[in-house]
């Protein structure tokens, strides 16, 4: 990836942006507290074909920290914007994590009109819904015990290297990965990480994944540990979006080969 670029969404808030290749465009949006720099594997194979956008949400990686609008309706206008901006026609997005509730949020501004596919990388549409039948991110209680954590810069340091070790990644880490992934998400404050926290928990965007699956291509790549409770809800709320099941929660950087190529496969589909 190289450098990137600045965009103003609002008066005095800036998104850093990347923007490579040219082709029919891709726009992958990183999950809580991440940047761009997670795609890295996935710049290099898909802008030899393909235009690839990705952007550091506002309060994360390079762009302007703020007070306010940090929570997934506002990203997802600034991602409107920034498709405006760029001036890209019929975008694939492809959400990881919380980013997910990101892109259903464009369909719930925008409808599913000037988009080619949705791609969401292991998130339920409603993260936390307290009926033991659902796919959710957690139950109350970790959902309280991941919150609670984040009230201090320490808290957020290990719950997020708890999270990396034992949801993110299948294998082990070097201690150099770790750090790597541990920095990206503290280089969002913990105070503005919680506020995301809870604005992912109380998201509820199972009727735009509905509009999605009756209008629009779409796919679920899915944690094989998610995938007891992933399937069957899939199967009774989106039986008509695509579903492949794939490693941890960050299958995407851990097994990129594998990843890219089933994402491939499904924009194949699309032409």
């Amino acid at each position: 990836m190289g450098k990137g670029s600045f965009f103003e969404t609002e008066p005095g808030v800036e998104l850093y942006y990347e923007d490579h290749g040219d082709g029919p465009p891709i726009v992958f949006v990183p999950g809580w507290t991440f940047t761009t720099e997670v795609f890295r594997h996935q710049f290099a194979h898909f802008s030899k074909r393909h235009r690839v956008v990705s952007f550091d949400p506002r309060s994360q990686g390079r762009s302007t920290l703020v007070l306010t609008g940090n929570d997934y309706t506002t990203q997802s206008a600034d991602l409107c914007r920034l498709i405006d901006h760029l001036g890209l026609q019929n975008p694939v997005l492809v959400g990881w994590s919380a980013a997910s509730l990101t892109v259903w949020g464009v369909v719930r501004n925008r409808g599913t009109a000037p988009l080619r596919g949705i791609v969401t990388i292991d998130m339920p549409p409603a993260p936390l819904t307290g009926r033991d039948e659902d796919w959710t991110e957690f139950d109350m209680p970790g959902a309280m015990a991941f919150y609670q954590a984040l009230m201090t810069p320490k808290g957020h340091r290990d719950i997020v290297t708890w999270y990396a070790r034992e949801i993110m990644v299948q294998r082990g880490l070097t201690e150099a990965e770790l750090d790597w992934i541990v920095s990206q998400s503290t280089s969002t404050p913990c105070w503005a990480a919680a506020a995301y926290c809870a604005a992912a928990w109380f998201s509820d965007f199972l009727p735009e994944a509905k509009v999605v699956d009756q209008a629009l291509p779409g796919l679920f790549v899915v944690a094989d540990s998610s995938a007891d409770k992933a399937l069957p809800y899939l199967k009774r709320h989106l039986s008509n979006t695509e579903v492949e099941l794939l490693g941890g929660h960050f299958m995407f950087w851990e097994h990129p080969d594998q990843f890219n190529a089933i994402l491939d496969a499904f924009i194949a589909k699309l032409n």
